[in-house]
């Protein structure tokens, strides 16, 4: 483990960790999370712990990874009992998660939370202990039972489960597939977990309320703090040349909440009267089981680039090359996107879908329009085609917002607040 920054001795010094059941930025925006915070609470002095599970994350120089090794039996099946025999099933949480994968259960977050624990039990024995603790969207058993190590607990809930679920639900029409959905999302246990949470963090004003209502979070306890971008890498590139005509949509085109759908129907009106070119930062399209068939009926691929994954460079280099970004989504807790093509200097077209309108200032920084509906997606997308003038001066609001107001250092501070906040709490709890 290498060391943090800082006198250990300083007093406004913290020793804090971080806990996520897959840590890997590739893994979705949980890990993008956990790698900036981590990173910006590095560089603010603190001894920052992140306590993983695979795939691991990259990590900062200076932040220490403790591994919570599991076989991942939901993705491997029963691959890791050929690899390393039967006797791992001794192991009463790799026989847990062996048997309720069978059936459809994803049981990463409970016995990671279960491992975490105990991992984290066994350090404070050793007289390493810490002086908080923040759990990632986890919220298993094993972390409520982390407030018996006398830490504040807090916890990152970026958006419900309840709507993913719900969106999973739409997708699916056969009772076994439904059956399936709901088996997948463990809603009970977060409701369970949130009232052991000393304070609970989410992304955006839209996502505190979903939270409340899904969650069971009351608002006293409850703390917004934005999310950030990394200004080094989404930045304008002036030398990058602009594609003619050419929007960008970057995410999970299988996610339903992205709203693929809707921008697949108003790329389809826009071809009535103009040359138009999507690119569409996801897996190849070969790749995708939904896509394809909403791309043929509606006649529109030769009018559709998929780049594949991409790394953070060459996805800022996409964005600059573009004219207008468009986020499409029937919901965000907050919104990445939106922030990272703003911070490239370009405009973007958004829905009212949670938090965008928090992110995205209508007739500033870009275009909002309703949810679900794309004639006015087709429309926000014309009108800012048909005027470079106003994607210029967008573009650059856009920027000095996010400057203003969505860094990862902004996101560190207000982070750092809430954790004294519940130390205090704590404090002000023993007996006197």
């Amino acid at each position: 483990m290498t060391a943090g920054h800082g006198d250990l001795s300083d007093p406004a010094r913290l020793r804090i960790c971080l806990t996520l059941y897959r840590g890997n930025m590739y893994s979705g925006g949980q890990g993008i999370y956990l790698y900036y915070l981590a990173r910006e609470l590095d560089l603010l002095g603190h001894d920052v712990h992140v306590v993983a599970g695979p795939p691991l994350p990259r990590l900062p120089e200076g932040v220490s990874l403790h591994e919570i090794h599991n076989h991942r039996f939901f993705e491997y099946h029963t691959k890791p009992l050929r690899d390393h025999g039967p006797g791992i099933l001794l192991n009463p949480a790799n026989a847990y998660e062996l048997l309720v994968t069978r059936v459809g259960v994803f049981p990463e977050a409970i016995s990671f939370s279960l491992r975490a624990y105990h991992y984290l039990s066994r350090l404070t024995r050793s007289g390493q202990s810490f002086d908080i603790i923040h759990d990632n969207q986890t919220l298993g058993y094993g972390t409520a039972l982390m407030k018996t190590l006398h830490v504040p607990v807090v916890a990152t809930i970026h958006h419900p489960l309840a709507i993913d679920r719900a969106a999973h639900l739409r997708q699916v029409s056969k009772f076994n597939h439904q059956l399936g959905a709901i088996l997948f999302y463990p809603l009970l246990m977060h409701r369970l977990v949130q009232r052991a949470m000393d304070l609970v963090i989410t992304d955006s004003q839209a996502a505190s309320a979903q939270v409340q209502e899904h969650v069971g979070v009351p608002p006293d306890r409850m703390r917004v703090v934005y999310l950030g971008v990394d200004t080094e890498v989404f930045h304008p590139r002036p030398h990058v040349p602009k594609r003619a005509n050419t929007v960008i949509f970057v995410g999970t085109t299988e996610d339903r909440k992205k709203g693929f759908f809707f921008m697949v129907q108003a790329l389809a009106i826009l071809r009535r009267d103009r040359d138009l070119r999507l690119i569409v930062v996801d897996k190849p399209l070969d790749e995708l089981w939904s896509a394809p068939d909403m791309i043929d009926r509606h006649h529109v691929a030769d009018s559709i680039e998929f780049t594949g994954r991409l790394s953070y460079e060459e996805l800022a280099e996409r964005y600059c090359s573009a004219e207008i970004a468009v986020v499409a989504s029937t919901y965000e807790g907050f919104g990445l996107p939106a922030v990272e093509a703003a911070a490239c200097g370009l405009p973007v077209v958004s829905t009212d879908g949670g938090s965008l309108p928090e992110v995205v200032a209508d007739g500033e920084t870009g275009i909002v329009v309703p949810a679900r509906d794309p004639r006015s997606l087709a429309a926000g997308i014309a009108r800012l085609l048909d005027d470079p003038d106003l994607r210029t001066r967008m573009g650059s609001a856009g920027r000095r917002r996010v400057e203003s107001r969505f860094t990862w250092r902004r996101a560190a501070e207000g982070t750092v607040a809430v954790y004294r906040e519940a130390m205090a709490m704590r404090r002000a709890r023993r007996p006197r």
